[in-house]
Formats: structure tokens, sequence, C-alpha cells
């Protein structure tokens, strides 16, 4: 088992910076790899980045690409997204999941979720 929490959302303006964080308790974390999905109202769930277990190859989607940065501390049992340029339809709750060694793009491939924390970009 996996528990993940999530922190550091907020209320920021347009072009301003945010820093989630996902801690990890359980069992082997270093060897699961992680993704932060996002979920604005009334849209579904979408992938926003993934790294893998060794933190050396990431994915992000196109819409974030250049703007957002996944990172994880193995020592720490926390993975980080770094949000950079925030846009208001950057506003959604923010989950981190994790499912065994690659990370994908799809939801239902992880096994673990956090409650999410929620982000809002205002204009």
């Amino acid at each position: 088992q996996v528990q993940l929490v999530e922190s550091g959302g907020g209320l920021v303006q347009a072009g301003g910076s945010l820093k989630l964080s996902c801690a990890a308790s359980g069992r082997t974390f270093g060897s699961y790899a992680m993704g932060w999905f996002r979920q604005a109202p009334g849209k579904e769930r979408e992938f926003v980045a993934s790294i893998r277990w060794t933190g050396y190859s990431t994915y992000y989607a196109d819409s974030v690409k250049g703007r957002f940065t996944i990172s994880r501390d193995n020592a720490k049992s926390t993975v980080y997204l770094q949000m950079y340029s925030l846009k208001p339809e950057d506003t959604a709750v923010y989950y981190c999941a994790a499912r065994p060694t690659i990370g994908t793009t799809r939801d239902y491939d992880y096994d673990y979720w956090g409650q999410g924390t929620q982000v809002t970009v205002s204009s």
C-alpha cells in the first residue's frame, strides 16, 4: 500500500508560479512511477506529467510542456510539480498518483491516488 498526500495548492494570479508536493508513505516508494493529473469543474480528469521510478524519464502533456516540471526525491518519498507561467485554464484539482515502475498518461493505470489539492489561477 502507498498513501499519497498532496500539498502546495492555492490561489495565484495568471503568470505566477506554484510548487505542488506529494508525500508518499508506505513501502517501496522508490519503485513506483508517479504521475500528476488534474480535473477542472465539469471536465474529465486529464494527465499532466509523469516520472519514472528512477527519476530520469519524464513526460508531459502538451498543454503544460515548457511550463511545468515534475521531479522526485526518493530519499524524502516526495514528488513535486513546479508550475510556472500559470494560466486560468490551469485551474483544477491536482492529484498525484502512483503505479509500478513506468509512468503512463492513463489514469486507470495508476493504483494509488491522493486526495487532491486545489489550484486556482485568476486572470
